[in-house]
């Protein structure tokens, strides 16, 4: 009885309680929800001034969670308890059945609280199913979310470097990306606590937005959660399809994984692998297709010997001379010496005299033993002993096959091959030949002091001029309309009228042959000083004397220019002369050495200047010197220039041939010793891919030089044909050659008065 009142008490007590916290709990439950309210508009204002320069839209209403998800693990806001009871709610009603866990409990503030959450997850259920058909109409397309362009396109670039920067990024417009303000754990867990859909949100770090899942996107999480295939339909338990045939088997196929030395390299077999190499390389291990067949006979007492020996190599010894007719006991009476010969024999050196003499016997037991057997015997152990002995390795090598492979000379015509023509009339050597532009004349000198013009075809003569002195060397203009050669003679240089062309052009010549003197300027003073320039009515040109003998003359291309060569003239032994203004200048350079050659480049305003070492090549224009040409010769003799321009072939007086490729080196490309005697000439044809070379050992080598237009591709330079017919005179042989302008003719000029023409 005393203790039923204490009972009564207590339990009266018990509601009092319970009513004071539920009222409490929903006070602070109003005023959390006023706070967040607040808060909420706060940063929907925040994040609509955010998001005015970016085209997409955040789309979340609550403020952006502290925590997020990364690297693939599912995360979400600290309230991990409240998430699970959601997540678990949100099992129950998609399970279909009915019953809310929370609502267990007798308590009614439990039972109140249980059914507000129910009406919250039933409006959280309708929203949820609208994006979610949403989101189904934009799945219908063929693309994926994979496909979607992301909204910041800084790429693979660490997001800690925009740490303490405003923005995060650049979007597709190339705008900043501003950082959204975070919202503190409180917050977080008020917005958790409020929006039943908040567990699906997950925090995108890259692009700064919530992205909320989906169901299926859910589902198929808590299916790698629980460690299940993410695909419902996937069955892992299906029946087993048996492949393998197992008729005739004895064993078993094993299952099991392939174990980790399989995909490791065998420290084992790499030292195997070694020692099969280093056998391999000392010959230890030969790979061949068929054992070699050990001979089935072989030499009985034969010296040499196959055993392998160690140490030094084996070196058999000579054999001694076997036995020959001489030394047999009833020779043949022609190898019996007479006793006069005998007696000579005495005569003679030990070391030359022979050391058997021949003998006849009737048979062989008449045969005395050999007195010198002895000796013989020690000698032969003495050359055993003594006489070193070394082992010469010969390798069988085809002479053919060191030959360079060229084509076949059939492939290369036309070319000069016979002599056609010969051109008579001259008393002495020819010196010098030219050929006109057109090809119809040729031009000769000779040391008889004639200047002879020559019809091609016919070898008729046309014209001759006595100079009086011997001719060193002809030159003709290579301009078709101005017929004019140029003469070197000692000390003089005539530009003689060959009249071969039309009345027009006549004029033309005459008028720029005709000279009168001038009053003394300044340019007329020094050009005086250098070359007297004067009018020759004797033969009808001009004469250009020089200080010092002139040996050669070369035209510039356009036919206005002509340079002249005194070698003994130093400073002003090489000078250039202007036709047009009758102006004489000396080079801008200084020449090292003696002078032997010049020519003109057959395109471009360069000289070239050959010594009796080197040739020097000057730009004019820029007034330097270009390149210097080592040929590495005795002395050069003479010059010619591809019609390209890029090659040069120097003659030497050693009879070797220099063929130089300018953009390749300094040094020769190609050293051909052709000639046993001096070269006297060299020469390019202006079209065809030939050049030819002329010596005094009276021949004439034509050559087929191909430059092509790569410059990997190297000249391919092959040797044509050899051209004799000239005789020799003193020593000399042909002195000059020249190529027909237009035809693949040579012509060469010879000690022996005569010019020939070689055709195809």
């Amino acid at each position: 009885m005393g203790r039923k009142p204490r009972k009564e008490a207590i339990d009266s007590e018990k509601p009092k309680k319970d009513d004071k916290q539920r009222k409490k709990v929903e006070h602070l439950k109003d005023k959390n929800i006023e706070e967040t309210l607040s808060r909420i508009k706060e940063a929907e204002e925040a994040a609509a001034e955010s998001s005015e320069d970016s085209p997409f839209d955040s789309g979340s209403e609550d403020g952006v969670d502290d925590e997020s998800l990364s690297e693939g693990e599912f995360t979400a806001s600290e309230s991990g308890s409240e998430l699970s009871q959601v997540s678990e709610d949100e099992e129950v009603v998609h399970s279909g059945d009915g019953d809310n866990p929370r609502t267990g409990s007798d308590d009614d503030g439990h039972g109140s609280g249980g059914s507000a959450s129910d009406d919250n997850n039933n409006d959280g259920e309708g929203k949820l199913d609208e994006s979610e058909n949403s989101r189904e109409v934009l799945e219908e397309s063929d693309s994926s979310e994979d496909e979607v362009a992301p909204r910041n396109t800084v790429g693979d670039v660490p997001l800690k470097w925009y740490k303490d920067e405003e923005h995060i990024g650049y979007d597709l417009s190339g705008k900043k990306i501003k950082k959204k303000e975070r919202q503190s754990k409180l917050d977080s867990f008020l917005a958790s606590a409020d929006d039943s859909k908040n567990w699906r949100k997950i925090y995108d770090e890259y692009n700064d937005e919530e992205v909320e899942l989906t169901k299926e996107e859910t589902k198929l999480v808590r299916r790698l959660l629980k460690g299940k295939a993410p695909h419902a339909e996937f069955d892992p338990y299906a029946p087993y399809v048996d492949w393998f045939a197992w008729d005739g088997a004895k064993h078993p196929i094993s299952n099991a994984p392939e174990p980790k030395r399989r995909f490791i390299p065998s420290k084992w077999e790499n030292k195997m692998v070694l020692r099969y190499v280093r056998a391999i390389r000392k010959g230890l291990i030969k790979f061949d297709d068929k054992p070699k067949e050990e001979p089935r006979f072989y030499a009985l007492w034969d010296d040499d010997s196959t055993a392998d020996r160690q140490g030094l190599a084996y070196i058999p010894a000579p054999k001694p001379k076997l036995p020959g007719h001489d030394e047999s006991y009833n020779p043949s009476l022609e190898y019996i010496p007479t006793q006069e010969e005998v007696n000579s024999y005495q005569l003679m050196f030990e070391e030359d005299r022979p050391k058997f003499i021949p003998k006849q016997f009737k048979s062989l037991r008449a045969v005395p033993a050999y007195e010198k057997a002895v000796q013989d015997t020690f000698d032969r152990c003495l050359d055993l002993y003594l006489c070193p002995r070394v082992r010469k390795k010969r390798l069988n090598i085809d002479p053919e096959s060191l030959k360079p492979k060229l084509p076949s000379r059939k492939d290369l015509k036309p070319y000069p091959t016979t002599r056609y023509l010969e051109y008579k009339g001259h008393k002495g050597p020819v010196t010098s030949i030219s050929t006109e532009p057109t090809g119809q004349w040729i031009a000769s000198g000779s040391k008889d002091g004639t200047v002879r013009i020559w019809e091609v075809e016919t070898g008729r003569c046309l014209r001759i001029w006595d100079l009086g002195d011997a001719i060193e060397e002809v030159a003709w203009n290579p301009l078709p309309t101005l017929s004019i050669l140029a003469v070197a003679v000692g000390h003089d240089v005539f530009l003689l009228n060959t009249r071969v062309g039309n009345d027009e052009e006549q004029e033309n010549i005459e008028e720029l042959l005709h000279f009168e003197p001038q009053k003394a300027t300044g340019e007329n003073d020094i050009s005086a000083s250098i070359v007297d320039w004067c009018q020759d009515d004797k033969h009808g040109g001009i004469r250009l004397k020089h200080f010092k003998a002139v040996t050669k003359v070369e035209w510039h291309r356009k036919g206005d220019y002509l340079s002249t060569l005194a070698p003994s003239g130093e400073s002003r032994s090489v000078l250039i002369h202007q036709l047009s203004k009758k102006l004489t200048q000396r080079i801008p350079f200084r020449t090292k050495g003696i002078p032997v050659a010049t020519a003109f480049h057959p395109t471009r305003s360069i000289f070239f200047t050959a010594t009796k070492k080197s040739v020097r090549v000057y730009d004019m224009l820029k007034q330097k010197l270009v390149k210097k040409l080592d040929a590495g010769v005795r002395e050069i003799s003479s010059i010619s220039i591809h019609p390209a321009g890029d090659n040069v072939i120097v003659g030497s007086k050693d009879g070797k041939l220099c063929w130089f490729d300018m953009d390749l080196s300094s040094r020769p490309y190609r050293v051909l010793r052709c000639h046993s005697k001096d070269i006297t000439g060299v020469a390019y044809h202006r079209y065809y891919p030939l050049f030819a070379s002329c010596s005094d050992d009276c021949t004439a080598y034509v050559f087929h030089g191909m430059v092509y237009s790569d410059l990997n591709q190297n000249p391919l330079i092959v040797p044509l044909e050899i051209l004799r017919g000239h005789a020799s005179a003193d020593g000399r042989g042909v002195l000059d050659c020249k190529f027909h302008p237009r035809q693949p003719w040579l012509f060469t000029a010879g000690v022996d008065s005569l010019i020939k023409l070689y055709c195809h």
